[in-house]
Parts: C-alpha cells; sequence; structure tokens
C-alpha cells in the first residue's frame, strides 16, 4: 500500500478514494498476489484502463489527462454486462453495492466550455446520464450519496449542498472549466441548497431536466427547460419498473411470518395436530401470499383508480376485497375466514404504505404523517388476525 499512496501523492488524480470502492483489487506483492511464471496460462493483456493498485469498471475506456489530472472517459454505450447488473438491482441483488466511485468523469472529449453534469453515485443514476450524452461531450461530477438514486438522496440529505461542496473541491473542478455552473437534476432540489454550494465553491447551481434523457434537448436550448422537462410523471411503465424490488425486500419477513402459520395453524380441538398445521398453514401461507401480491402489485397497478389518498387505503381496500374472496373460495369457517381478511388488509396496507415513498405524489413529511396514522391499525388487524386464525382451530 506504501507504493501505491506515494503513487496517488506524485499524481493527483484518480482519488485515493477509489481505492474503498468495491472494485476488484488488483494483485499486490505484500498480498502474495504475484503470479509465478509457472502458473496459469497468461490473461489478456492490461488495457488503458488499469491504473497500479487497482481494476476500474470495464464502463471506463481509458483515463485522459485534464487540467485536473487523469480522468477517466466513460462510455456512453451500455454494455450488456450493465443491463445485466441493473436487471440485478431491480430484483433486489446486490442493490446496496450498485454504485459506482465519486468523483469527476469524462464523457467524449470535454473542454473547458463543456457543461458539467453532476449525478448521484447509484450506478442505475450514473448509466441513466452517461447513456443519454451517446456522441456529446461533458464533465460529469458524481456526488457521494451512498448507492442512493438522486430523489431518495435528497431526502435522506446524503444528495447535499455539503456533498456537491465536497467533490467540487475535491476533484479540482475549477482547474476543469473556465465556467462557473453545475447543472443538477431537478429531483436534487429538496437536498440541495444552491446558495450555500456557490458561497463555498463560487458555481451556480442550475437545475437540469427530471428525467436524463432530456438532457440533449435542454443543453441544445441553452440549458433552458421547457414545461414537459420539469413535469413529473408516473406511468403505469413506470409502476411496473418498480415492482420486483418492491416485493424482493418483503420476501425473507414474509417467510417467517409463514412459517409462523404453519406453526400455530396446527393448534385446536385435542391439541395440537400436525395435520391440521399441513393442511390450514398451506391455507394461511397462500392468503399471504396474496396479500403481498394485493399490496405490492395490485394497488401500485391499480393506482389511480382505487378510492382515497392515502396509499395505506388503498392497499387495505384491495386487501380486504382479495381477502374476502380467497376466504369464500377456501371455505375454512367464519373465524377463520375473518382472519384472512384482517391480516390480507393489514399486509396489503403496510406494503402499499411502503410505495409511497417510490412516488412523487407525497413528500418525507406527507409519509411520517401516514405511517404515524395507519401503522396502529395496521398493528391490530395483525393481531386481531393472529387470534381469529388460531380460535378458527377450535370453531
Amino acid at each position: 500500500m506504501k507504493d501505491t499512496q506515494e503513487f496517488f501523492e506524485r499524481n493527483p488524480a484518480p482519488s485515493p478514494e477509489f481505492l474503498k470502492t468495491p472494485f476488484p483489487m488488483a494483485p499486490k506483492e505484500e498480498d502474495g498476489g504475484e503470479i509465478a511464471c509457472c502458473g496459469p496460462p497468461a490473461g489478456p493483456r492490461s488495457g488503458a484502463n488499469e491504473k497500479p493498485g487497482y481494476l476500474v469498471w470495464p464502463f471506463v475506456e481509458e483515463f485522459v489527462q485534464t487540467p485536473a489530472g487523469d480522468t477517466p472517459r466513460v462510455r456512453t454505450r451500455l454494455s450488456l454486462l450493465d443491463r445485466f447488473l441493473a436487471a440485478g438491482a431491480r430484483l433486489g441483488i446486490a442493490r446496496n453495492s450498485h454504485k459506482v466511485a465519486p468523483g469527476l468523469y469524462t464523457l467524449g472529449l470535454p473542454g473547458p466550455e463543456s457543461p458539467v453534469l453532476v449525478t448521484a453515485n447509484y450506478k442505475l443514476s450514473f448509466d441513466a446520464v452517461r447513456s443519454s450524452m451517446e456522441g456529446r461531450s461533458a464533465w460529469l461530477l458524481v456526488v457521494d450519496t451512498r448507492g442512493i438514486n438522486v430523489w431518495c438522496a435528497a431526502g435522506k440529505g446524503s444528495f447535499s449542498a455539503d456533498e456537491v461542496t465536497r467533490q467540487v473541491v475535491r476533484t479540482r473542478l475549477d482547474l476543469a472549466v473556465s465556467h462557473r455552473t453545475l447543472i443538477l437534476p431537478q429531483l436534487s432540489a429538496p437536498g440541495v441548497a444552491a446558495r450555500k454550494v456557490r458561497r463555498a465553491t463560487g458555481f451556480t447551481v442550475q437545475w437540469g431536466p427530471i428525467r436524463a434523457g432530456d438532457l440533449p434537448r435542454y443543453l441544445d436550448q441553452g440549458n433552458k427547460a421547457d414545461p414537459a422537462m420539469r413535469q413529473v410523471s408516473f406511468t403505469l411503465g413506470e409502476r411496473v419498473v418498480l415492482l420486483p424490488v418492491e416485493i424482493s425486500m418483503v420476501l425473507k419477513p414474509v417467510a417467517l411470518v409463514i412459517l409462523a402459520g404453519f406453526l400455530v395453524s396446527g393448534i385446536g380441538h385435542g391439541g395440537y395436530s400436525l395435520a391440521a398445521a399441513w393442511h390450514r398453514g398451506w391455507v394461511f401461507a397462500t392468503g399471504i401470499l396474496l396479500a403481498i401480491l394485493a399490496g405490492a402489485a395490485v394497488t401500485p397497478l391499480a393506482l389511480p383508480r382505487l378510492p382515497f389518498t392515502a396509499f395505506s387505503a388503498k392497499g387495505a381496500v384491495v386487501g380486504a376485497v382479495m381477502g374476502a374472496t380467497y376466504a369464500l373460495y377456501v371455505s375454512g369457517g367464519w373465524m377463520a375466514g375473518w382472519a384472512l381478511v384482517l391480516l390480507m388488509a393489514a399486509f396489503s396496507s403496510y406494503l402499499a404504505m411502503n410505495f409511497t415513498g417510490a412516488t412523487p405524489f407525497t413528500s418525507g413529511s406527507g409519509v411520517e404523517k401516514e405511517m404515524r396514522r395507519a401503522i396502529p391499525f395496521q398493528t391490530l388487524a395483525v393481531l386481531g388476525g393472529a387470534v381469529a386464525w388460531i380460535a378458527g382451530g377450535f370453531v
């Protein structure tokens, strides 16, 4: 590591922070990483996107010399690997590590007058910006949002004026460009105080379009956004994309709930029955899975057509209707039927409420207010449903 640190002291970029990223590390002598000549067959020749001490992602074409130091130039066309990793992240696979190193990147061959685009280090956000700029040149300043997307990071405080300032100073952006303008995504506005950035760095913040795909037209219009670029949409297709990760987030806790359901389903007349646990347990498990479908899929898809404003109420309606329908189908007795309605309404309500954070319809304070109101009712419904389900074994 001493040699690596000396390299970075002699070469101001790329930043030593790259060493903290999840990039695969190259073999180092002190780690015993040097391969003997009689080892396995030689691999492919090292490319221009390698640096002493580490390897970088394949989306880096090369490092180019800029006034701010060696800066990685990234491809604007997404590879199959990029799309594969994106699909995994949308399914909740390695989502927390789906991020890139913060710092300064180049798109094409930018010059002193080229625009500076700012985005989060969540890789889906990073990919959206770079893929929208095919055939164009720009500077891409990536801030450390801890791998969270722009809008959520702004709400959580990780996409902030302080973080933007930190990256501007750290990357020596003032040496790379002659102008003093940063183009930030509009959805980062709740977390970034533009005046604070200007006082600290001398750079003026301009709010770009909501969607990265509108960046070329925004730049062609002289950094002017038309009304369509400021309009937030939440179409059926945009809601469908969010469903896999919403469902994947609840699979583990739901597995525990289903296991508990199997265990208590055997309680009834004459003590504990394994046959009853198996039969009633499957009825319970199917009901819980239907509740997930109701709250994490049906409710988001039917969102505009459902009654009530609160997402928790929308989910409760869908869960109760599906619960009543399912209870009539399985014919497990009136007590078990009420249990299914209560449990499915509660689970569906909770999952639909979680979806609130993925929509442009509410604010952070609105979400907190709804949670304070809904969670007590959801808790009572779960407790009532659990008691009714156990009592159903005696009816």
